[in-house]
C-alpha cells in the first residue's frame, strides 16, 4: 500500500510541475500512459476487449475521465495536498449514492463520522489559507464522479476483468483529451515528454499496488493507509512547490482522514458480523 501510495503522490506532483500543459493534454498523456501497459494486458490475458455491461462499463469511463479531468484542473487552484484531501470526501459521495441506488444500509455513527469529515471541509474553506471556491467546486465534482465510480464498479461486480474496466476508462480519456486539446496542442520538450508519459506509469503502479494490497490483506488494515497519501503529497508539496498550511487548513485534513479512517473500520466490522 505504501508503494501505491508513493505512486499517486509522484502522479500528483507531476500533474502539478506540468500545470504550464492544457488539462485536456495531461488527461490525454496520462491515458496513454497507461494504455501502453493495459492493452497488451488484455491481449495476453485473452480477455472480452468490449466486456460483459458495456453500459456501466461506458458510464464508469464516463464519469472517471470528468473526475480525473476536474481533479487536475482544480491542482491549478488549490495546493495538492488540500486537493487530495478533499477528493477523499469521494467515499461520502459513494455511500449516499449506494444507500440511494443500491439499498445498501448507512449505520447512524456512519453519518456521525460523515458530518465530522465535513465539519474538515468548512473548516478549510473557512478558515485556510486562501482557498479558491473555484477550484473547491471543481475537486467537489471531482470527488462526486471518483463516489459514483466506486459505486458502478460494486454494482459491475466481479463479472468483468478488472484491465477491460480500466481500458474503458483509459480509452475515453485518450479520447476526451485528444479530441480536446487538439487546438490547444503545446509541444513538450525531452524531458515533458518523459514526465508526462509517467502520469500514466505511476497511475498504473498505484492501482496495482493498491490491488495487490487489497488481495493479501484485511479491508480494515489495508484501506486507512490509502490516506498516507495525503501526507505523502502534503511534504511534496512543501518541500518541491514551496505551499503553505496553516493550523486550521491541517486540522480541517486530520478530521477529513480521521472521519473516513473510522468510517473504514466501521463498515467493515459491521460486515464481518455479517
Amino acid at each position: 500500500m505504501i508503494f501505491s501510495v508513493l505512486a499517486f503522490s509522484m502522479m500528483n506532483a507531476v500533474v502539478k510541475y506540468v500545470s504550464t500543459f492544457n488539462v485536456y493534454q495531461i488527461v490525454f498523456f496520462r491515458s496513454i500512459g497507461t494504455l501502453i501497459i493495459t492493452f497488451p494486458l488484455a491481449l495476453k490475458t485473452k480477455s472480452s476487449f468490449f466486456g460483459i455491461k458495456k453500459k456501466l462499463l461506458i458510464v464508469r469511463g464516463i464519469a472517471g475521465v470528468i473526475s480525473l479531468t476536474c481533479f487536475f484542473e482544480s491542482l491549478n487552484y488549490l495546493s495538492i495536498g488540500t486537493a487530495v484531501s478533499l477528493r477523499y470526501t469521494s467515499p461520502i459521495f459513494a455511500a449516499i449514492l449506494a444507500f440511494l441506488i443500491l439499498k445498501e444500509k448507512i449505520k447512524l455513527l456512519q453519518w456521525v463520522f460523515f458530518f465530522l469529515a465535513f465539519i474538515g471541509v468548512i473548516i478549510i474553506k473557512g478558515f485556510g489559507l486562501d482557498i479558491s471556491s473555484f477550484g473547491l467546486l471543481l475537486i467537489f465534482i471531482s470527488a462526486f464522479f471518483h463516489g459514483f465510480v466506486f459505486m458502478l464498479i460494486r454494482k459491475i461486480g466481479s463479472d468483468e476483468n478488472p484491465i477491460v474496466i480500466i481500458n474503458y476508462f483509459m480509452i475515453m480519456a485518450f479520447l476526451f483529451g485528444g479530441i480536446m486539446c487538439f487546438n490547444t496542442w503545446k509541444n513538450p520538450t525531452l524531458t515533458e515528454w518523459f514526465l508526462l508519459l509517467s502520469l500514466g506509469f505511476f497511475g498504473y503502479i498505484g492501482q496495482l499496488y493498491m490491488t495487490k494490497a487489497f488481495q493479501v490483506d484485511e479491508t480494515s488494515i489495508v484501506a486507512p493507509l490509502q490516506y498516507l497519501e495525503v501526507f505523502f503529497t502534503i511534504i511534496i508539496g512543501a518541500f518541491w512547490f514551496g505551499e503553505m498550511y496553516n493550523g486550521y487548513t491541517l486540522l480541517g485534513i486530520s478530521l477529513i482522514i480521521f472521519g473516513l479512517i473510522y468510517n473504514i473500520y466501521l463498515k467493515n466490522k459491521s460486515s464481518k458480523k455479517i
